[in-house]
This record gives structure tokens, C-alpha cells and sequence, in this order.
């Protein structure tokens, strides 16, 4: 089956044929016919609910060699895209200003008091016709 392993070094970026698919990867078969396993968390830099979004049977992919243990092959399709580094400060909205603890607990408080406010008006009164019996 493998013909040529000098390109199955850790580290090294290659492409492959994706042979299958699975809920937890996809198996790609590399240069030489060895097959490896790009892990889910390994597909994509965002969150991946299913492998078949990204790829699918038959698509060549560039792919990073992570580890080789055996004939066990673990493969990583992320990390062969260069990662920007200011994209997990960007998360913020763009619109919204930096509000600290304290007054959002104040905000809530005088919204919560406002709210409360027509309540404790229609129980006063019935209070007070109690007490004047």
C-alpha cells in the first residue's frame, strides 16, 4: 500500500483526497496512499456541528501532519491557514460602549424599581384600608 513515506514528517503541510467522512472527522488520503485522520476541532478555526459544511467526499485539502504514531496519522486542516491574531478581539460589537459591573447593576436596579412601581401602587392603598379598620 504505501509506496513513499518521506512526506509523512510532523510539521509538514501536504495535500490529500478526502476518502470519508465521519461525525467525528475525515479520513484523507495522502501522498503515497497513507490515510490520516483530520479530528472535527481539526477542520475548521470557528465551531464545526458537522464535517459535511466544510467538505466533502473526494475534495483535495491541504493539510497539516500533526503526529504519526504507527500506522495512525493525525491530520489537521486548520492549522495549514494562517491565524489572525486581532479576530478573537473583534468579538465585541462594534456599536456597544465598554459598560462596567457596577452600572449595569444600577441600570437594573432603577429599571427593576420602575417596573415594581404600579404593583406597590395597587397594594398601598389596600395596606392602608387594613390598618385604619
Amino acid at each position: 500500500m504505501p509506496t513513499e513515506q518521506t512526506n509523512i514528517i510532523p510539521g509538514a503541510i501536504v495535500e490529500g483526497k478526502v476518502q470519508g467522512i465521519t461525525k467525528f472527522g475525515a479520513f484523507i488520503e495522502l501522498p503515497g496512499g497513507e490515510v490520516g485522520l483530520v479530528h472535527i476541532s481539526e477542520i475548521a478555526d470557528t465551531y464545526v456541528k458537522d464535517v459535511k459544511d466544510f467538505i466533502k467526499e473526494g475534495d483535495t485539502v491541504k493539510v497539516k501532519i500533526l503526529s504519526v504514531a504507527g500506522k495512525k496519522i493525525g491530520l489537521s486542516m486548520k492549522q495549514t491557514v494562517p491565524r489572525k491574531p486581532e479576530m478573537r478581539r473583534q468579538s465585541r460589537p462594534v456599536n456597544k460602549p465598554n459598560i462596567s459591573l457596577d452600572d449595569k447593576i444600577a441600570k437594573f436596579l432603577k429599571e427593576s424599581d420602575e417596573r415594581m412601581q404600579p404593583l406597590k401602587n395597587r397594594l398601598e392603598p389596600k395596606r392602608r384600608n387594613r390598618t385604619s379598620q
